[in-house]
Order: structure tokens, then C-alpha cells, then sequence
């Protein structure tokens, strides 16, 4: 269902100690990013948490009431660190159970895998009243109760999990953009970057800045649900660059 009339938010609560201490780098939160542009839902805040309750507790309750969806990487494993199910269900006031559908997925997985023991079991957990998110990599199911969403963090499993999630959450028309790069300095232009974003309603423009080549330039990436506004935003943007005796490049550099 789409409706025009509004934007829809997200935020993403990355878990793991394993991501704070640099051992891992996290590739989840570009793809969710993507993902929920393509669904006309805005990424608008990213927040990385260790694997300590208090610390999820509070990033779920305070993310989930500011948007419209939450979702979470991470910490739904077998082992005894994997307490993001626990930490969800003490947010939302419920109590940990096991899913039966999640039950049998695992049992049937494991039947030629040596079976379900306790560890595995884990991975049934889930809080009370939620639904489950498809998993065709490894077996063990994400997790939906309310508008919080519970991911893998292993990147391959989560990308199949939103693939199970496609067309299914409310939300606006996607995100579009395009690219105009030059040879200049951001701060030489920074008027004409501000004026023209403001002739354009609905439309951001956001400046990133390089040095290659031993010389300096930006490419500006304009963002906008309205192709016809992107791309009459990205016309004036070059149109005042070539004003200034500089030279865009359009698709950027």
C-alpha cells in the first residue's frame, strides 16, 4: 500500500560487541537502507549497541516510538549473547515464548543435521504474539511483533529476510536520485547549493567532497520522490556550475 501524502521512517539498532570493537564490519546497514528506499520508507537513524539488555532496552523503546518500523541485526543466535529476543520482549512488556511454527521449521531443518537440541531451540524464541520472517538460507526464522522487526546479522541471511518482507510495509512513494559531479571546492559553491535546493520543493541535495587527481571536487547527490523535480533540480544545478566557469559532470565523478 502506498500512500503520497506522507513520509514513512525507520531505524535500524545494529547488536553485537563484535561490531563495536572493529573485529566486524557491518554491511547490513547499507542493504536495509537500500531496501526500505525501494519500499518508500526513509532510513533516519542508525544506532550500534552491545550485547548488554539495558542497553537494547532503551535503543528499542526510544527508536520504535519515534518511527514508523524498527529493525534490529543481530543477537537472535543460539549461543547465550544472543539476547535480542529477550531484550525486545522486556521493551514491549510480553513474554519470551516458543513459536510453534518456528518449532517445527527447526526440527525439519535439523532433521538431518543432528537434530534440535537446546541451543537451537534458542532460535524458536521469539516475544509473545509475534510472527515470523521467512528464512531460506539457514532455517531459523526473523521475527515481527509490532513495528519492530528482528534480523540476522549475518548479511546474506538478513538480504533474504527483507526479500521475504518485499511489498509487505506501508509506505510512500521510493527515494530517487541522481548525480552531478565538478572539479570545485564545496564551500565555493555553498550558495548556489543552498539556493537551488530551496527553489525545489521536496528536494535534498547532499554535497560529499573528495581529493583525487591532486585536485578537489564533490559529487552532489540530489534526492527526491518526484523524477520530474529531480531532474529539473539537477538541470539548474548544472545550468548555475557552467555560470560559474566551472564544468558538471553529470552522473558525478
Amino acid at each position: 500500500m502506498t500512500d503520497e501524502s506522507r513520509i514513512w521512517t525507520a531505524a535500524l539498532i545494529v547488536v553485537g560487541d563484535e561490531i563495536l570493537s572493529g573485529r566486524t564490519q557491518d554491511k547490513n546497514i547499507a542493504q536495509v537502507a537500500a531496501w526500505l528506499g525501494v519500499q518508500g520508507i526513509r532510513l533516519r537513524e542508525v544506532r550500534v549497541v552491545p550485547d548488554v539488555m539495558e542497553a537494547i532496552v532503551e535503543a528499542v523503546n526510544t527508536l520504535r516510538a519515534r518511527n514508523d518500523y524498527l529493525f534490529t541485526t543481530g543477537g537472535i543466535g543460539p549461543t547465550h549473547d544472543d539476547i535480542t529476543v529477550d531484550a525486545v520482549a522486556e521493551a514491549l512488556g510480553v513474554d519470551v515464548v516458543i513459536h510453534p511454527k518456528a518449532r517445527a521449521i527447526l526440527e525439519s531443518y535439523y532433521a538431518t543435521r543432528g537434530g534440535l537440541n537446546d541451543a537451537r531451540l534458542r532460535m524458536a524464541r521469539v516475544p509473545d504474539g509475534a510472527d515470523l520472517i521467512e528464512n531460506r538460507v539457514s532455517g531459523a526464522p526473523g521475527i515481527r511483533v509490532g513495528n519492530v522487526f528482528l534480523m540476522a546479522g549475518v548479511p546474506g541471511i538478513t538480504a533474504q529476510m527483507l526479500d521475504g518482507l518485499t511489498g509487505q510495509l506501508e509506505g510512500g512513494l521510493p527515494l530517487l536520485s541522481t548525480t552531478v559531479g565538478c572539479w570545485v571546492a564545496e564551500s565555493e559553491i555553498a550558495d548556489l547549493l543552498r539556493e537551488t535546493e530551496h527553489a525545489f520543493d521536496g528536494v535534498q541535495i547532499g554535497s560529499y567532497p573528495f581529493f583525487r587527481e591532486g585536485r578537489t571536487g564533490a559529487n552532489f547527490v540530489i534526492r527526491s520522490v518526484s523524477e520530474a523535480q529531480l531532474k529539473a533540480c539537477a538541470h539548474a544545478l548544472e545550468e548555475g556550475l557552467a555560470s560559474l566557469g566551472r564544468f558538471p559532470v553529470a552522473g558525478g565523478i
